[in-house]
């Protein structure tokens, strides 16, 4: 949801700060004062692409600054900075970080929708048709999907094994032989994971062990020998004891030397222990230098990384198996594939069942709500029609579509090759009330809506979008009177005279708000016109 928005210097708006309503907000003027300026700021906000065209004439660049509160969000609102600048260098962060206009797009400004004329491509878009069902259909759909998906899954994993099983039974005398020989030359040699490592880890230990012996056989000496270091410490530490008698900082001072002596006695028994294991066997150190010379071999033959070296000998096991099984590892692969098909096959139907049971139910909701929107007896149809096998994806096996059906006994067709866009506008708003909250949109902005409509269809378009408030933030650019009157913050929009025309917003209440409600309405602030605004505006709180 919207909380705030501040616009700075976009088209002829120099600074205008709105605060939407959670419910119904409507932005009304006369034609030409600047509300697509403020329609552009709005998708700025929500991570459409930025244009240096709509920097105001004369400023160095654009900002437009928004806090969004988002359902399972920040409590605290999250920020939001667009900046672009008259060479149309482009800026965005939130909540103070740096970030990309794609990340915008994909969080805050996927709580946003765009339902302006020309811009229905969520509606459409027919790949977006079986989401809107999905979500509508909630948990009864959501189950068989998720097993849809974990079926196909497997059954990709089981072709794309049959595919590889397939692939090594197909090799060659040439590459059969060439797999035969490597898997006898890295048997020969027999190497253990972990092996290599460890013979690096010891063969300097090995090779240097008479130099160890003598460094920590020395070193032990130096501190638990006669007259060694853990002697003299000890008689330091005997001397300041006796002399703490006359300062007892010499005491502190004992302490101290008496813990160092503890460790000096610990390294000293260590080195000892040392010493005592450390074996230089030239026969044992023959052995490694003969056992690394063979693992560097099939390094250099197979490598260069020792996982290479262990890969390569189970693909080569694999080929000269599989040339030798009889084909019992593709048979093996073909029973699993069939197994995970008849799965998905199960899997598929279910799906294809809970959707048929929703889909009915909801085009009949959506075409009560187009009945409302004075449609006349045009409905919404919601058709599926099952996929070729190699055409099923993660959304399911079937093709699922909006038809638009403009009269009984009409052929119901593709929305975007019949419907008009007015038709198209209450089609979207249609779905918009029946989906509620399951359509994940917690903002749905307006424009031009109510292009061509009036009398009874503006009363009804007007129900329309106070019902959707209920659910869903909903702010609308109108020229409708009776949408105005229902709207719970209602801003103007006007545009001052002389050769750099302004435009500035406004909140409306009162008499000023009865006055725009009368220019709606007959264009005039006549006492007649005056009065029946503000019948309609009483009429609206009752």
């Amino acid at each position: 949801m919207i909380d705030q928005m501040h616009v700075c210097d976009v088209a002829l708006i120099h600074d205008a700060t709105i605060e939407p309503a959670g419910g119904l907000t409507v932005l009304t003027g006369e034609t030409g004062t600047g509300k697509t300026a403020l329609l552009s700021s709005i998708k700025l906000l929500v991570g459409e692409r930025a244009d240096a065209s709509a920097v105001r004439e004369g400023a160095d660049g654009l900002c437009v600054e928004g806090r969004f509160f988002v359902r399972g969000g920040d409590p605290d609102g999250c920020v939001v900075r667009r900046r672009v600048s008259a060479d149309g260098r482009g800026r965005v962060e939130i909540d103070g970080r740096m970030a990309s206009v794609r990340e915008l797009a994909s969080g805050v400004g996927s709580t946003v929708d765009l339902c302006g004329q020309h811009e229905h491509q969520r509606l459409l878009a027919v790949q977006t048709h079986v989401e809107m069902l999905d979500a509508w259909a909630g948990e009864s759909v959501a189950a068989p999907l998720a097993a849809y998906q974990e079926a196909l899954a497997a059954a990709k994993d089981a072709a794309a094994e049959l595919e590889r099983i397939r692939e090594l039974g197909r090799a060659t005398g040439e590459k059969l032989e060439e797999a035969a020989f490597a898997l006898r030359r890295i048997d020969e040699v027999d190497p253990q994971e972990g092996e290599l490592q460890e013979l690096e880890d010891a063969l300097p230990r090995a090779e240097h062990g008479e130099a160890l012996v003598e460094a920590a056989s020395g070193a032990h000496a130096l501190l638990a020998g006669d007259e060694g270091a853990c002697d003299a410490i000890g008689s330091a530490v005997r001397a300041l004891q006796d002399a703490s008698r006359y300062d007892a900082r010499l005491g502190g001072f004992a302490q101290s030397l008496e813990s160092a002596l503890i460790d000096v006695e610990d390294v000293a028994s260590e080195l000892r222990s040392y010493a005592d294991e450390v074996e230089f066997d030239p026969e044992s150190l023959e052995a490694m230098h003969a056992r690394m010379s063979q693992l560097q071999g099939l390094l250099r033959a197979f490598g260069p990384r020792m996982e290479d070296v262990l890969a390569r000998r189970q693909e080569a096991r694999e080929v000269v198996e599989a040339a030798g099984d009889g084909g019992e590892a593709d048979r093996r692969a073909r029973g699993e594939v069939q197994r995970a098909e008849a799965l998905l096959a199960r899997c598929a139907d279910a799906l294809d069942e809970a959707r048929a049971k929703a889909a009915p139910e909801l085009a009949r909701r959506v075409s009560e709500q187009m009945g409302r929107l004075q449609m006349g007896s045009a409905e919404l149809v919601v058709t599926q029609e099952r996929l070729p096998r190699a055409e099923w994806g993660r959304r399911g096996p079937s093709h699922v579509e909006f038809l638009y059906r403009p009269g009984a006994g009409l052929t119901a067709r593709p929305l975007r090759r019949i419907a008009s866009g007015g038709e198209v506008s209450r089609v979207m708003l249609a779905c918009k009330v029946v989906l509620g909250e399951a359509d994940g949109c917690d903002t749905l902005v307006f424009d031009e809506v109510d292009a061509g409509v009036g009398g009874a269809t503006a009363v009804a378009l007007a129900g329309v979008l106070a019902d959707l408030a209920r659910s869903h933030q909903v702010i609308v650019v109108t020229h409708l009177a009776q949408v105005a009157v229902l709207a719970q913050r209602h801003y103007l929009v006007s545009k001052s005279a002389g050769d750099v025309p302004q435009t500035s917003i406004a909140q409306i209440e009162g008499e000023d708000r009865v006055a725009e409600v009368a220019r709606m309405l007959s264009g005039d602030a006549s006492e007649l016109s005056l009065a029946h605004a503000r019948e309609m505006l009483v009429a609206a709180r009752g």
